[in-house]
């Protein structure tokens, strides 16, 4: 019988180091980002030593006293503080997860609608504009049109108005940081879905034409079909990382609100770990913090392939 193309053509597969000595040019280029990887992710796990100890800066983690599990049981039983940061943690985490989450999806329906090239990537342009500031530079901006002398007050006041306060008020902050999150991050996170968008071979759309179907039902049946797996993939991402929720973006607007309503686990870390020096307490909750953002995207990705998704990794 006779050989195949695919048999005759096929080459023994190379051993690792004589593929590593062909793309040793690659490797040379790849390795300082590897070990700025190594050493401030992986190595920096081995601090983490610290949440078993009654740490001192000046003493050291070899010369500081070993208390066991003395910090979990503080964190959990003796510090109303850390469960109030765990509630407003779980609270803004659901709030953006319903609000912040879908809105890339749905703005990048509306931009992949839009019938003008021309029109559609000047918007983009202006979308994507705010991901590259800083959260310095967007908390002023919502500072200087929404504070107490911010430009809309300023016009209330010359026009013999009430005025409001946003900014300062702890009952509206939730809703000030999802609003701040939106404006600066929906844009970008378009860039994903619109790819995506693109993937989805127009054959379904016209297909679905033939047999009748308007533009509500081609996005139910085959746009959104076309969506799922990127959406899976993201969402599960964003469980593993659900209480982390934007420890620079609190930090510069807590002292305006207080902490009852601000304090999150990351400023919480901060807070009580750096500035209280309660360095084992605060390591503490840096690593159940991490576990538990483990433990949902191992637990989320098996939810992903028992629906028949690829999710994050194969198991």
């Amino acid at each position: 019988m006779a050989a195949t193309p695919s048999t005759t053509n096929a080459r023994p597969r190379l051993p690792w180091w004589r593929r590593l000595a062909r793309d040793r040019t690659l490797v040379w280029m790849m390795l300082p980002a590897l070990l700025v990887f190594v050493v401030f992710h992986y190595a920096a796990l081995a601090g983490n030593v610290i949440a078993w100890k009654d740490y001192r800066p000046y003493l050291g983690i070899a010369g500081s006293d070993w208390v066991g599990w003395e910090n979990f049981e503080l964190m959990v039983t003796g510090d109303p503080a850390f469960w109030n940061a765990v509630r407003n943690t779980l609270v803004l985490t659901l709030v953006q997860t319903v609000l912040v989450f879908p809105a890339p999806i749905l703005l990048a329906l509306l931009l992949n609608s839009m019938l003008s090239q021309r029109i559609k990537r000047v918007v983009q342009s202006v979308l994507y504009l705010p991901h590259f500031l800083s959260w310095v530079v967007v908390v002023a901006i919502f500072q200087q049109v929404l504070g107490g002398g911010g430009l809309i007050n300023t016009w209330l006041r010359q026009q013999g108005m009430e005025t409001f306060d946003i900014i300062g008020n702890p009952d509206l902050f939730i809703g000030l940081l999802t609003s701040q999150v939106m404006w600066k991050d929906t844009g970008w996170a378009t860039i994903l879905f619109l790819a995506a968008l693109t993937s989805i071979d127009p054959s379904l759309y016209e297909a679905s034409q033939v047999d009748g179907a308007g533009r509500l039902r081609q996005l139910w049946h085959v746009t959104l079909p076309g969506l799922r797996g990127i959406i899976i993939l993201l969402l599960i991402l964003r469980l593993g990382d659900s209480l982390s929720v934007g420890f620079e973006q609190i930090i510069l607007q807590q002292r305006a609100v207080g902490l009852d309503a601000s304090e999150v686990l990351d400023t919480y870390v901060f807070n009580h770990g750096i500035a209280g020096n309660a360095w084992g307490e605060a390591t503490a909750v840096g690593l159940v913090k991490g576990v538990i953002g483990t433990l949902l995207v191992v637990g989320a990705n098996k939810v992903a392939h028992l629906f028949g998704e690829a999710g994050v990794y194969k198991s």
